[in-house]
């Protein structure tokens, strides 16, 4: 049996375009001055970098406090830092975070709670942070604002843990609080989401309220894949939340949404980091807007249950 500890899964994304731009040399020597600032973050705030990964650092922390407020500081002094780069040379932070018992062998380590932390970096998307429940529980009451994200479905484990997405942004900023984005949601007493048919090109799967959630993306991890170079390993999820179907952008560039019904360039809902509830039928775009043709698009039917939106006021 291992020590009772926290694991921090620190990675980098969009490593590939900036090795693309910048050249072999140049890209490899930031990379590397990135991870090492990681790791020195990690470091003040009492964790220990086991080992650097290429474009990314795990590192382990004797309590879940001391590596919240690490990744913490990590995320907010790195878009701070984003601002100031060009686009294509931009490489966001996903962060997983997990308690549990840890075993350490020759250096390495190894136990349930690396492995999910691995697994939630990969899953948090961009700008992220994710954290299991067994983190959170040992935060001080309003320490940290969080939100669940309910019991996600992790590739290799029987059990669905249940996930917090933990907010790192100081204030809300235009980043934060994009125009048209949905945020509420209410439903008639008798409403009950039932099923979600997707559809993209000749791919049609129908899922049930009780296999959700479900991921959209790029790579066989996702349960519903769209191979496009714009859409995001994992670029979306649908989860059902309370009798309704929500979808969540987790993505690098963005979702878009469309129901039928509604036309012209208005009725397009734009996702970045937030979400909207599903109703009836429509279109989703990943990476690119509806109004581009070429856009990779799925479309979506929902069943049962009559679902209302209202609209985040524009800030």
């Amino acid at each position: 049996m291992g020590a009772y500890s926290t694991v921090v899964f620190a990675d980098l994304t969009g490593s590939t375009r900036v090795f693309e731009a910048m050249g072999n040399a140049r890209a490899t020597d930031t990379v590397t001055r990135l991870t090492q600032w990681i790791a020195g973050v990690c470091e003040a705030h009492g964790g220990r970098v086991v080992k650097m990964l290429g474009d990314g650092v795990l590192a382990i922390f004797a309590g879940g406090h001391q590596a919240t407020q690490a990744v913490l500081e990590l995320q907010r002094n790195h878009q701070k830092r984003l601002q100031a780069w060009p686009a294509p040379l931009r490489m966001d932070l996903q962060i997983g975070v997990a308690s549990g018992d840890v075993l350490e062998v020759d250096g390495d380590c190894y136990g349930d709670a690396v492995n999910l932390a691995s697994r939630l970096s990969d899953l948090a998307g961009p700008g992220q942070i994710w954290a299991t429940e067994s983190v959170v529980s040992q935060l001080k009451e309003g320490e940290v604002r969080h939100r669940s994200l309910g019991p996600i479905n992790i590739r290799g484990k029987n059990e669905l843990p249940v996930v917090h997405r933990i907010d790192w942004q100081e204030e809300l900023t235009d980043f934060m609080t994009m125009p048209a984005a949905l945020v509420h949601s209410q439903r008639s007493p008798d409403s009950s989401f039932g099923q979600i048919e997707l559809k993209w090109l000749d791919v049609r799967t129908l899922f049930s309220a009780a296999e959700l959630p479900i991921h959209l993306g790029r790579v066989d991890d996702a349960q519903f894949v769209v191979n496009d170079p714009r859409v995001s390993r994992l670029h979306a999820r649908i989860e059902a939340r309370q009798g309704s179907c929500v979808l969540v952008d987790v993505s690098t560039y963005g979702t878009w949404v469309r129901f039928h019904g509604s036309a012209g360039p208005s009725s397009e809902i734009a996702l970045r980091r937030d979400e909207c509830v599903l109703h009836g039928s429509g279109e989703i775009g990943l990476g690119a807007p509806l109004n581009d043709f070429s856009a990779p698009t799925i479309s979506f039917n929902t069943a049962g249950g009559n679902l209302l939106l209202s609209r985040r006021d524009e800030r």
